[in-house]
């Protein structure tokens, strides 16, 4: 398993695939199976049957991508960049850009 550098909410790039170079937020992290669900992304359409509560037809949603075809956004080089690990004074751990050395986390 690999180890997650991406949380819930974050603002990310795709780095390779059909949807490389495009940005969004993360929505959805599936841990077991290494990928990440990425709003307004990889856009899949499922076909739905109606049922008690609904119509049916053709549904989008968004599909999972690979979580190493992906880079955290960083807001000072505004490009996918990779993460280093940083420990502050209070102890605290936190993302850093590893070109610019900037504070990841809020």
């Amino acid at each position: 398993m690999l180890g997650v550098h991406i949380k819930k909410g974050d603002i990310i790039q795709v780095i390779t695939g059909k949807e490389k170079g495009k940005t969004g937020k993360v929505l959805t992290i599936i841990r077991d199976k290494n990928r990440v669900i990425v709003e307004k992304l990889n856009m899949l359409k499922k076909h739905q049957r109606p049922d008690m509560h609904g119509k049916g037809g053709i549904v989008e949603k968004e599909g999972s991508i690979h979580i190493s075809n992906v880079r955290l956004l960083c807001n000072k080089c505004n490009t996918g960049v990779r993460i280093g690990y940083k420990a502050l004074e209070d102890g605290k751990k936190v993302r850093v850009c590893r070109k610019c050395n900037e504070i990841l986390d809020e």
